[in-house]
């Protein structure tokens, strides 16, 4: 039964509907009428959903009704300047709406500059990335940003302006019209919980615009600043204490939840989300087909709590996207969350990110070689890798920031772990300090009250190659490569997307030169930031190279992933394989079933012939990977980083007698 509240809305959604729709067809009525109606009958569609978060949002203000109709006008438009090219695509991905579930789609992230130097010549690079079978593509920050502090490009000066020295705008619908040729779906940044201090906006409001200081959040003395900090805490204490900066030009204190010079945006102004929305419409009329939303949990800030992953926060976003699905359906978006995993975890939504970061896998992936136990991973997968339907992960083991132990504190008490002693512990691992190490990092915003630190490096140097190569230790360098083979394995065959962070095909170790310059040596993360070794990259052919040893295994891996439908659209089941040290779970769509086993430890482990039967092997299994046969007769032997795929091998049938 409806309740009176429901009752309200869909009156006053249907009468908005029907008074607004003829307003829109007047002012846009060069468009044919054929068209025009199947654009109706999508907005149609979505706009109930639409009305209602927004009424929730804005309803209080007395021109509740102008703002919605200019947030449509909004929409509509974008629609009308949106390529046929991408109309066409947006019909294809309605057919198919979770397109992103697909095993085919294998992911790659990297730097334009330190890649291949601009955009016209990542064009160039495309053969390259095909090689890999690379069919989802992220670039990091390509916006015009300041010169010297831009934190890596997520200050953004202009989301309509490439920044220069990468290229144009034009070029970058040219680059993404050659992906799409390719099947390879681009993905962007859209830094959108706030801009820099030299964006058009921030500017007017240091001349003392007083509509453009209300896109962002300002005080004129500490008084509401002081209570909010009672409870919000500080991202980045070492070098910006606190969360607002006092900006003497205008005598107002800022919000700055990041950088002194990037600004929160004001999301409470109505006027704010229908200048993000088209900023956010215009890069999906560029060819953007997932748009990784930045810093979600911070989007709307309220006295006496945290000021991060408010309800409010999930409701501008589920805007956002009824406002994708009437303008440009075919893109989708990943949310980046960086906060405790329950709270991840109600980003994903169809109706809300679709995609989603998963920091809890990355970071628990770390955790298990470093302790050579999967214990922890497997407890915190069973509770928290499930998804609701049409949903996916985005798996990583780097990325271009940093390594935080983003584990549930409760999941490691649940396992007899100190939460706070087992990160020391990790931290410690992970920058070489403790004896049983093999890696090579550097420690990342060690906050000195909480005792938090996170950790930067290469995957390759985390794994111990670069303590190899110090050596010249052979053994040691092929338990690194094992140990890189065997994350990039999980990620592949989990289920969701996997992404590969440039450079780690080949095993790029840490560089240290970013110490020798002014912008970066404060910052440890420029440790894994790097220039692209192209000249490296030329030996993955050869197999008697760490880089060809690393290349071709990680192709086969892909192979594994893209032939089987096991690893599409389906349901990870992690299961006990009765070995603390061996990590298992099974993939299965339709008639295909696979159990896939990794080893983390340098040491041969058991899998014994009882628990196969249990796990239901009573027919001979072929590991995909290595060409192994496996019966259930036998225990299974995996050898030291072992990753194996078991599909069930069909015999022929006897013939029966006449």
């Amino acid at each position: 039964m409806n309740t009176p509240n429901t009752t309200w809305f869909n009156r006053h959604s249907s009468a908005s509907f029907a008074r607004l729709m003829p307003r829109l067809r007047h002012r846009f009525s060069a468009v044919p009428e054929p068209e025009w109606q199947a654009f109706a009958a999508r907005m149609e569609r979505h706009f109930p959903r639409l009305f209602i978060i927004l009424h929730e949002l804005y309803g209080q203000h007395y021109d509740f009704f102008y703002h919605l109709e200019c947030i449509l006008a909004t929409a509509v438009e974008r629609w009308v300047a949106r390529p046929d090219e991408l109309k066409a695509l947006d019909a294809v991905r309605e057919t198919d709406p979770s397109w992103y579930q697909s095993h085919q789609l294998i992911g790659y992230i990297l730097y334009v500059d330190l890649f291949a130097g601009d955009l016209k010549r990542l064009c160039e690079r495309i053969p390259y990335l095909k090689e890999i079978g690379v069919t989802y593509l992220h670039l990091m920050p390509i916006f015009k940003c300041p010169t010297g502090d831009n934190d890596g490009g997520y200050a953004i000066s202009s989301y309509r302006e490439i920044e220069p020295r990468l290229g144009t705008m034009d070029q970058l619908a040219e680059l993404t019209r050659h992906l799409r040729t390719h099947g390879i779906s681009l993905c962007l940044d859209f830094v959108f919980n706030h801009t820099s201090d030299e964006h058009e906006w921030a500017q007017r409001a240091l001349q003392n615009s007083l509509e453009h200081q209300e896109y962002y959040r300002m005080y004129d003395d500490r008084a509401l600043p002081d209570q909010f900090e009672q409870t919000v805490r500080s991202v980045f204490p070492d070098e910006h204490p606190g969360c607002f900066t006092y900006r003497s030009r205008i005598r107002k204190w800022v919000w700055t939840t990041f950088k002194n010079y990037q600004w929160d945006l004001n999301y409470e102004n109505p006027a704010v989300f229908n200048r993000m929305a088209d900023e956010m419409l215009f890069l999906a009329n560029q060819g953007v087909e997932v748009l990784r939303l930045d810093a979600v949990a911070f989007l709307w800030k309220r006295l006496g709590t945290s000021c991060e992953n408010l309800p409010e926060a999930h409701r501008l976003i589920q805007a956002f996207n009824a406002l994708v699905r009437i303008a440009a359906p075919a893109m989708v978006f990943k949310s980046e969350a960086i906060v405790h995993p329950d709270e991840v975890a109600r980003y994903i939504a169809e109706d809300e990110c679709q995609l989603s970061y998963n920091p809890l896998l990355m970071a628990l992936l770390w955790n298990a070689l470093a302790t050579r136990e999967v214990g922890l991973l497997r407890h915190s997968l069973r509770k928290r890798f499930a998804l609701p339907t049409n949903t996916a992960w985005v798996n990583y083991i780097r990325c271009h920031d940093d390594i935080g132990w983003t584990f549930s504190d409760d999941d490691a008490r649940e396992l007899g772990i100190n939460p706070a002693d087992h990160r020391r512990f990790l931290n410690d691992f992970f920058t070489g300090q403790h004896p049983a190490s093999f890696a090579n990092g550097l420690p990342f915003q060690l906050n000195p009250i909480t005792g938090d630190q996170r950790i930067s490096g290469m995957a390759a140097s985390l794994c111990g190659l670069e303590r190899a190569r110090q050596a010249g230790d052979e053994r040691l360098a092929d338990l690194a490569i094992r140990r890189l083979l065997l994350l990039h394995g999980i990620i592949l065959t989990i289920g969701g997307i996997p992404l590969i962070y440039a450079g780690d095909e080949i095993g790029t170790l840490n560089d240290y030169r970013f110490r020798d310059h002014p912008d970066q040596e404060g910052d440890s993360r420029w440790v894994h930031r790097l220039p692209f070794d192209w000249e490296r990259a030329d030996d993955r052919r050869d197999p008697a190279t760490p880089e060809g040893r690393l290349f071709a295994g990680l192709l086969k891996l892909i192979r594994v992933r893209q032939n089987n439908a096991a690893f599409t659209r389906s349901e990870t089941e992690v299961i006990d394989t009765g070995n603390p040290h061996v990590l298992g779970y099974f993939r299965q769509h339709f008639e295909q079933s696979v159990l896939v086993l990794a080893n983390f430890t340098e040491q041969v482990q058991d899998i014994q012939a009882v628990r196969l039967r249990q796990l239901g092997l009573r027919r001979t299994q072929t590991d995909i990977v290595s060409g192994q046969l496996v019966t259930a007769s036998q225990s299974l032997k995996l050898d030291p980083y072992q990753f194996m795929v078991l599909v069930r091998t069909r015999t022929p049938e006897t013939p029966t007698s006449p």
